[in-house]
Formats: C-alpha cells, structure tokens, sequence
C-alpha cells in the first residue's frame, strides 16, 4: 500500500507540472488564436457541419469512415467517463467552477477540432503496408517534413500510453461494483479485488471480439452505440433536471460565482479551479489532444475542410450539452460537498439522490455503453500510435497487450490511473498543438477554396 500511495504522490507532481501555465495557454491560447485567425468560421458553418453528417461519401474517395460514422467514432472516445467520472472528478477537486472553464475551453476547442481534424485529412500519409492513415504522427510527417519527424515519433509513444483503457474499464468496474455488486451481496467495499478481477476478464473478452472485426466493425458498432447512449443518458438528466428544474438557475450561479472566486477550492486559489477544468475538458472532448484527429483521419472524403467541419461538433455534443447535464445534477444532488465519494460513484450518488427509483442502475447501464464504446475507440487509437512505430504489419499484435491494459484497468487505483492518462495527455497536446499552429494557414487557404458558393453546397 505505502508503494502505492508512493506512486500516487510522485505521479500527481508529474501531472502538476505537465499541466501547468505553459501548456494551458497551448491548448486555450492555441484556441483562442484558431477561433480568430479563421474569422470565427467555425461558429459561422456550425449548422452547415450538421447537414454534412448526412452525406454520403462517394465510392472512389479515399478512406474508411463515412463522415458520422468517422464522428460517432470519435465521440466514442470522447464521450465515455470524461463526461460521467471526469465532470465529477473536476467538481471534487475544482469546485463547481472548474465547469466554466470546461466550458470555455470547449467553445476554443471547436475552433483547434476544426484545424486539426481539416489536417488530418489534408495530411494523411502511407503506413508501411501502403494503406492511407491520419493522425497528428502522419501531419507532422506529411506536412512538416523529416526533420521534424521526431515529434511525430513523440506523439506515437504519447498517444500509445494515453490511449490505454485503464480509467474507462477502472471506473467501469467501480459503477457496476457499487451500483449492482454491493447491494446484491457479490462483493463488499472492503473486500471486491475477486470480483472486480472476473469482470475485468470478462470485458476483456468482450473487447476483443469487436477488436478483432477490425476498423469496419469499430465503425458499425459505434454508429449504433454513440446515438443510443447519448439520447438515453440525456433522457436520464431530463428527467431528474425536469423535476429540480427551480434549482437550476442556482447552479448555475454557483458554478459562474466559484469560476472567479475559487472558494470551493483549498486555499481559494482561481488558478487551481482553471486548470482542474481545462483538464478535465481536454480529457472529456480532447480537442488538440490528437485522438480525434485519428479517427476523422480515417473519413471517406477527398476535402480536407468537410471533414473539419464535421468534427467541430464533437465539444458542442460531448462537453457543452451532455457535461453540463451531469455537472447539473452533481451540484444540485449536493453530494458533492460530502467528500466521501469520487468519480463515478459520485455521479451514481448524485442520480441515486435525486431518482430514487432505479436512477442509479439506469445509470450504471448508460455508462457501460459509455464507457466500453471509449475502450473499443481507445484500441484503434493505440494500434495505430503502434503501427507507426514499428510498423503497419505488427500492428494487430498489440490487441493482446491491450485485453491485459483491461484486466489491468480493473484493479488499479483510481488516482494513479488518472495521473497517468492525464500526463499522456499533456504530452500529446504538445505535437498536435505545434503542427496544427504551424500549418494553420494550410487549413484556411483550404477553407477559403471549399466554402466559395459553388463548393460549400457539394
């Protein structure tokens, strides 16, 4: 245990470091200069990007996602636990206005999934075995050229220890244990490691079996998993919001009010509560992460800027809509301010409080789809970082290594689970950011060819 708690320290000084000033002001900074060197063009074609989810690809573009098929994969990385555990874990650490600055860094991040998703297309190169791929590994390639290649190789490490499934499955196994395990006698809150382990070899075995099928079927099972848990856990908040609907204005103004005071916060430090939520933003819709950018890398489509446009969804969906939902419900159960939960459960209590009636369980099903679409994207991710860096045809070997990462993820400890993936994170912002920054005006030469009215309508 002291070896564990150990780990913990030394993980979260990492993470504290890696996240602090200088990469806040990459990530929002980098946003913000997006938003304004492209004329606010993504907030102007945000309804044009909806209409583009319809579209159907032609036969001969290159690629191997249609465009909401190449967006429901990207959500289902992104719209997982950052949305349920992360939105509590930012509350519990920040206070409520670390949603705030979630939210601000999500209306800067659309503009950043704009320029790096356009690039990704724009920028897709070979692997070893001749099939196209996008990435920021294959940017950086394609579009800075050699010398800059060891950021690219950067990335690939980065985004092969950040793609892990290790949170996912951890706070996975937590809601189930907690929601169904406990109350039905199968485990305890002192003793669950037996427990927690079968259920960690069972999604394993679940993972691999649409592991296996590949891109095509990662792609046909998202399509269908993504639009059903977001309309059902939307429901859900509905509801439990519906019937506390006089107690959300006063949610809102706790949130607004403790985004400049920090009282929620040790030490009532403001600085503290920014960067618990742009932390939490990034892990929620990683936008200048660079795994979205994989998967719309991926998109059936010959123009760049339409598969950008498609992307800037991504934040409005997975932080402005279905993060502040789960953030309403937290603040107005209350239960956050008891200090004896976190994560996941911290979220199951908030909807067990306030939806007495099965909320909780209701719950702990949503967030299995939720979280196991995330771990299905997260394989993708992390064969692809492989794939680039020993080679396409070595790829498929890395489904082994991941099943363990799920078994692994089952037992680990919360708090060093999250320093990790919130230090890889830090660490693949920094090639996105860099390359995204550096071709920027690639991406608006483009926007400005494709949205004249003859093509904008194509």
């Amino acid at each position: 245990m002291d070896t564990i708690k150990q780990l913990e320290t030394a993980m979260g000084q990492i993470v504290g470091f890696l996240w602090g000033p200088p990469l806040v002001v990459l990530l929002v900074g980098g946003g913000l200069f997006f938003l304004l060197y492209s004329r606010l063009l993504p907030y102007r074609y945000l309804p044009q990007s909806v209409r583009l989810l319809w579209r159907k690809p032609d036969r001969d573009d290159p690629g191997q996602l249609s465009h909401f098929q190449a967006l429901s994969t990207a959500l289902s990385g992104t719209l997982g636990m950052g949305n349920v555990s992360g939105v509590a874990i930012a509350i519990a650490v920040g206070g409520p206005g670390a949603i705030f600055w979630m939210w601000v860094s999500a209306l800067v991040g659309i503009a950043t999934k704009f320029y790096t998703c356009t690039l990704a297309v724009m920028f897709r190169g070979q692997d070893s075995e001749g099939q196209w791929q996008g990435g920021p590994m294959y940017v950086v390639r394609e579009g800075l050229g050699k010398k800059w290649l060891p950021l690219a190789y950067f990335f690939a490490v980065a985004g092969l220890l950040g793609t892990m499934p290790i949170f996912q499955i951890n706070q996975l196994v937590q809601v189930l244990r907690d929601t169904l395990a406990i109350p039905a006698g199968l485990a305890s809150a002192d003793a669950h490691f037996t427990f927690d382990l079968m259920l960690g070899l069972v999604l394993a075995l679940l993972v691999m079996a649409v592991a296996l099928g590949k891109l095509p079927r990662l792609g046909k099972v998202t399509g269908m998993l993504v639009p059903t848990m977001v309309v059902g856990y939307l429901l859900l908040t509905a509801v439990v919001l519906a019937s506390h609907a006089s107690e959300i204005p006063a949610a809102f103004a706790m949130i607004f009010e403790d985004a400049f005071s920090g009282n929620a916060v040790a030490g009532g430090v403001v600085g503290a509560v920014i960067i618990t939520g742009i932390r939490r933003a990034a892990f929620s819709n990683e936008a200048g992460i660079g795994t979205e950018a994989m998967a719309h890398g991926a998109a059936q489509t010959r123009e760049p800027v339409r598969e950008g446009m498609v992307a800037m969804l991504g934040p409005v969906i997975d932080t402005l809509i279905v993060c502040t939902c789960t953030a309403l419900v937290i603040l107005i159960s209350g239960v956050w301010q008891s200090g004896e939960s976190d994560g996941v459960t911290l979220t199951a209590n908030a909807f067990g409080n306030l939806f007495p009636h099965g909320g909780a369980v209701i719950l702990a099903v949503l967030v299995s789809l939720l979280s196991l679409s995330t771990v299905f994207t997260f394989w993708y991710y992390g064969s692809k970082c492989l794939g680039f860096l020993i080679g396409a045809k070595y790829q498929h070997h890395y489904i082994w290594w991941y099943l363990v990462l799920v078994v692994l993820g089952a037992v680990a400890s919360l708090k060093l689970v999250v320093s990790l993936i919130d230090s890889m994170y830090a660490l693949m912002a920094i090639p996105t950011m860099t390359s995204a920054l550096l071709l920027a005006p690639k991406v608006n030469q483009a926007a400005k060819r494709y949205l004249k009215p003859s093509q904008a309508s194509r």
